[in-house]
């Protein structure tokens, strides 16, 4: 069956939050939040996460280690780990939702106006779920300017930098807003638009016509009289 054009815009929000949910998964996991490169020892460069610090050496090559406390880390780390795990989880109900409410999923039973309120309610969990992504990610971005152009640190101890894993947080975040607001966007086409045949007859009264009433009489109709001629 071919899909209309809200089942094609409604796929196209899917591929983006899907996208999004992907990328802030892999920003969560990797550890490139900052960076710090030694001017003392160009061969060695420091990363740093939400979960370990890694040290990369030309000769060793990248030793981690997990780090050993999570109150012992910085505020915006703290929340930012729990921010990321929870946009994780709403990306993916979200997902799941809206799926089942898009036009992609056909089931007879679920009646076409809870699966609108169903691509509605996941487009917002989309949305949040990119609110959770961008807060962290930038707030993480902010500490680190701050501390580097911090006047009380002198000049000789290096300062953390931006990693390739905040470029990719934020793009995760965009990726998430676009898919919500697309499902939600999708809601409000075709609003007149007849459901499918197969869910049709759930929906659509049986129509029926008043039985006459017998009252037990009987009515003679009299023959015309060229008829006994």
């Amino acid at each position: 069956m071919a899909w209309s054009f809200r089942g094609r815009v409604q796929l196209g929000g899917l591929l983006l939050s899907f996208l999004g949910w992907v990328c802030s998964c892999i920003t969560t996991i990797l550890p490139q939040w900052k960076t710090l490169n030694l001017e003392l020892n160009e061969m060695e460069t420091w990363i740093m996460g939400l979960w370990e610090a890694c040290v990369n050496q030309e000769e060793v090559g990248t030793v981690c280690k997990g780090f050993e406390s999570f109150l012992s880390l910085p505020q915006e780390l703290q929340v930012s780990r729990i921010l990321m795990v929870a946009s994780h989880g709403l990306g993916l109900l979200g997902l799941l939702l809206s799926g089942c409410g898009s036009e992609c999923f056909q089931f007879h039973r679920i009646h076409w106006i809870f699966k609108r309120r169903l691509c509605l309610l996941g487009g917002s969990l989309e949305a949040s779920a990119s609110a959770t992504t961008l807060f962290p990610v930038s707030w993480v971005a902010y500490a680190t300017i701050r501390d580097f152009w911090d006047d009380s640190i002198p000049e000789i101890v290096p300062r953390w930098e931006f990693g390739d894993a905040l470029y990719l947080g934020w793009a995760a975040g965009i990726f998430l807003a676009l898919g919500g607001l697309i499902l939600i966007f999708s809601v409000c086409l075709g609003k007149e638009d007849v459901p499918s045949p197969w869910m049709a007859h759930h929906t659509a009264p049986p129509s029926c016509t008043q039985p006459e009433e017998f009252d037990g009489s009987f009515h003679l109709t009299p023959r015309p009289m060229n008829l006994l001629i």
